[in-house]
């Protein structure tokens, strides 16, 4: 059988970032009394490029995250034409860093996290927030019909 993933290559490497940077949200896989638990959040970027983002502690995946930091983010959404499957996508394997309200960390990302998501101004502040930093080991590139690829965190600078 042939291997389906495709050697990393510049191109490969670019649509990951971009898909990174353009994300505003993604799936999110927690893990949650030994099963897995899928769910739609909020995707930012931290200052350095990292994935980030703002959830309550009041959310069942924020409790996931602090039990087990090991998580899986999905970045990238199909376009209003064509068939979904021929979108890119990136899978983000990672370990989730929480950081808590009311720290120097928060206040960095509270105020680059503004720029992309005016709208939570409404809440950020509210004590229960805090920001997950998700810290790549490894991510899945599906660049569209056999453009298969495995990245590193250095492939995608973060």
């Amino acid at each position: 059988m042939t291997n389906p993933i495709r050697p990393t290559d510049d191109e490969a490497r670019a649509l990951a970032r971009r898909l990174i940077h353009d994300a505003r949200f993604g799936a999110l896989g927690t893990l949650s009394g030994g099963a897995p638990m899928v769910t739609r959040i909020a995707v930012g970027t931290a200052p350095d490029g990292a994935p980030i983002s703002l959830m309550s502690d009041l959310s069942h995946h924020t409790r996931a995250l602090r039990a087990n930091p090991q998580a899986s983010l999905l970045v990238g959404e199909p376009e209003a034409k064509g068939d979904p499957l021929t979108h890119p996508r990136l899978t983000l394997q990672c370990a989730a860093q929480i950081i808590e309200h009311h720290t120097p960390d928060y206040a960095e990302m509270r105020g680059h996290y503004l720029t992309t998501h005016p709208k939570s101004k409404l809440y950020i502040d509210f004590t229960d927030f805090v920001f997950a930093r998700f810290d790549v080991t490894e991510a899945h590139l599906n660049g569209g019909f056999g453009k298969a690829f495995h990245l590193t965190p250095a492939d995608l600078r973060l």
